[in-house]
């Protein structure tokens, strides 16, 4: 029997609603394999905590999540608690903390599922991209000085190291090269960020040279986004830097159904701490409570999990259930054109895992 700890942070809004779904459906999964166990801890931290205690989570709870195979995390935020502190102080946390320095978004359009696309199916449209997670642009460096006065100023630093550049592009190239993929695309603005972009797109070539059977090619931030809608086809692997690659895979969302469609992991590739997996949807609060939430990126983040745990053929049972679900098109939710619950889907995706093991 193979046993796997899970932390549980279901969070605000809609996560609730959706990793009860999830959780339906590893429990259903670790039932019809019969070889494979997840004991899930569950943790109340979220906005609520927050205004409780003045804390998204408590002082050590970084020491308590360190031991665990990996984290489920829902959605965080509420219109109660600036974003600013709800990330802040709970996601980008864990993410450093644990060097969960990938943040791995596939942007795939599912069977059963059209794109907005005109023209664009299945085939064209099904890639991965590889956002950097820990520096870059998001980087906790800057201040305000003057405020309240005319003089008012703020200032945001971004960070990019070389081992932090070329840790994040080389897992991209040996994605890429372990998928058996021809092509690596990598987003840069070095004809108007003038520093770091110039900096990030040498590191890039350099390492290029110890894979010369993948072409890579740089892109300028705008060129690629439009090259997204207009040809995603040509993509198989895209390499961005932190802000450039949340924003890639915010529109490669849409490209694809929407973010209620959206997975992610958070990764530490070398498996020293635990990585996390989540929907990238938000806790959607204009749909809190009303039972119509998609639960189908929280599930497709299980299947994400399952990967990173070394059981991909569950984790390819779990993605292969959601889209015959999906084929079938009796069970959606109202995002995708339904009429169905959160736990209706759930339990259909479910009820296909039994009937596909």
């Amino acid at each position: 029997m193979k046993h796997y700890a899970i932390a549980v942070i279901a969070g605000d809004g809609i996560g609730p609603e959706v990793m009860e779904q999830g959780l339906h459906v590893l429990r259903t999964l670790e039932r019809v394999h019969g070889g494979i166990s997840f004991e899930t801890t569950a943790f109340d931290w979220n906005c609520r905590y927050y205004l409780r205690h003045g804390m998204m989570m408590p002082a050590d709870g970084l020491e308590i999540l360190k031991d665990f195979d990996a984290i489920l995390l829902g959605a965080i935020g509420s219109p109660d608690v600036p974003d600013h502190i709800s990330v802040w102080e709970l996601i980008l946390p864990i993410r450093r903390t644990f060097q969960q320095y990938v943040n791995l978004r596939p942007i795939k359009l599912l069977r059963g599922l059209a794109s907005p696309l005109r023209g664009k199916g299945h085939e064209q449209l099904d890639f991965v991209v590889v956002r950097e997670n820990t520096e870059g642009e998001y980087s906790n460096m800057g201040g305000r000085l003057h405020s309240g006065t005319p003089y008012e100023l703020a200032v945001q630093n971004s960070v990019f190291t070389r081992f932090g550049i070329e840790r994040v592009v080389r897992y991209a190239f040996s994605l890429a090269a372990g998928a058996g993929k021809r092509r690596l695309a990598v987003a840069t603005k070095s004809n108007g960020i003038n520093y770091t972009m110039p900096f990030w797109d040498e590191v890039v070539l350099e390492l290029s040279r110890d894979y010369p059977r993948i072409e890579t090619r740089l892109y300028h931030i705008d060129a690629l986004a439009a090259a997204f809608v207009e040809r995603p086809e040509q993509f198989e692997v895209v390499v961005a830097s932190n802000l450039f690659g949340d924003i890639l895979t915010d529109l490669g969302a849409a490209l694809v159904g929407g973010l209620g469609l959206a997975p992610s992991g958070n990764i530490n590739p070398e498996k020293r701490y635990p990585s996390m997996f989540e929907p990238i949807h938000g806790s959607a609060p204009d749909i809190a409570g009303k039972g119509i939430a998609n639960p189908l990126a929280q599930i497709w983040s299980i299947s994400m999990m399952l990967d990173h745990l070394g059981h991909r053929d569950l984790g390819r049972l779990v993605l292969d259930s959601i889209e015959d679900v999906l084929l079938k098109g009796e069970v959606r939710t109202p995002d995708i054109g339904g009429t169905a619950t959160t736990r209706e889907m759930g339990e259909a995706i479910a009820r296909q895992l039994e009937s596909n093991a």
